[in-house]
């Protein structure tokens, strides 16, 4: 199956919830909708189930518009960020629901539920209520009951939202093995950067109701097409500074003048966004071309496994993510460390100039 939204858009009153959008979903895809809160993930999907109907524009499956159909007459299926489980029904009773509700004969139910509890290893827990269950458990219930339908559209909203850190993990290495076996096309909405890399497939993603990029989601990941991109595809948000290339020269402001190298050398004289993300920015010289900057500790923030130091050089706010433990006390002056090879450069207008190569883009 095709699934392709054309020119498709959404208001609501005053308000633009998606803007005029075209997108090609195919057969056997993953695809990640990636973007904040209220980026218009959710209100894209509602458009792609039938939930809403479009503004304008049009939406098709095979080539055959379904703008105007009803979500129950399509073959879609949606999971939630809650369980939505019967609770009062077994774990086969909940995966077989939707197999009842077609009239499906009683060899084929038990047929595609084995199956699906087979490949959400549920097997041992199909005579359990949801109750019985946990988070996790209860999620791939609600998956294989979406799995088990026969969709050949499968919609799952933030789906891990709920779950602790050891069930998210779980189920993030799990679902596209489960994802490949399917051969529908899935649509999964996250807010995470590393959640999207996980998963693979293809990724869009969203700012304000509008799609900046998609694509392969490591080739979005490496090579964003402008700076709205670079800063949703990246955990913290990438760092930013204004520069200007003169005379081979590099300078941001007063902070820092020296030759531009690496991404940096074929540029046009001109203002740009100078962009890079905070795991590339160091406390020591990791790279023979490694610049040296002074910085000001604003706050660091320490989760155990690794830390985050807000500094202020010059105007800009910048945050390293350097690993293990590392405290400063506010106004400490510090040096950091950016590597030329791993900058990202951003024209006046937003959109790509530069950008690393290989593994630098890492």
């Amino acid at each position: 199956m095709t699934l392709r939204l054309e020119n498709v858009s959404r208001v609501v009153g005053a308000e633009t919830h998606i803007h005029p959008t075209t997108l090609t979903l195919e057969k056997g895809t993953i695809n990640l909708l990636l973007g904040p809160t209220l980026s218009g993930k959710t209100s894209l999907m509602r458009l792609m189930a039938g939930l809403d109907r479009p503004t304008a524009g049009r939406i098709t499956m095979d080539g055959v518009d379904v703008t105007g159909l009803p979500v129950r007459e399509r073959n879609v299926a949606m999971v939630y960020q809650q369980f939505i489980n019967y609770p009062s029904m077994t774990v086969y009773e909940n995966i077989a629901s939707p197999l009842r509700v077609k009239g499906a004969p009683k060899a084929e139910i038990h047929r595609k539920v084995m199956e699906a509890a087979a490949l959400l290893r549920l097997e041992s827990q199909l005579d359990k209520t949801p109750l019985q269950l946990s988070g996790g458990q209860q999620q791939r219930t609600a998956i294989a009951r979406a799995i088990v339908k026969g969709a050949g559209l499968v919609l799952l909203d933030e789906p891990l939202a709920n779950l602790d850190y050891k069930l998210r993990e779980e189920l993030r290495v799990e679902l596209p093995r489960i994802f490949d076996k399917t051969g529908a096309i899935f649509v999964y909405a996250t807010t995470e950067p590393t959640e999207a890399l996980l998963l693979g497939g293809n990724t869009a993603t969203l700012r304000e109701g509008r799609i900046t990029q998609f694509g392969p989601t490591v080739d979005v990941y490496r090579r964003p097409d402008d700076r709205a991109t670079a800063e949703i595809f990246s955990d913290p948000p990438m760092n930013f500074a204004r520069m200007a290339i003169r005379g081979g020269q590099m300078s941001l402001g007063q902070v820092l003048n020296r030759p531009a190298t690496g991404p940096l050398a074929a540029l046009a004289e001109g203002d740009y966004w100078l962009g890079f993300r905070p795991h590339h920015v160091t406390l020591g010289a990791e790279s023979p071309h490694a610049i040296r900057v002074s910085a000001t500790v604003a706050v660091t923030e320490i989760t155990g496994s690794e830390s985050f130091i807000h500094v202020d050089v010059g105007a800009e706010r910048w945050i390293a993510l350097v690993p293990g433990v590392v405290e400063y006390l506010p106004e400490t002056v510090i040096d950091i460390h950016l590597d030329p090879d791993r900058f990202f450069v951003f024209g006046t207008d937003g959109r790509l100039a530069a950008a690393p190569t290989g593994a630098a883009a890492a």
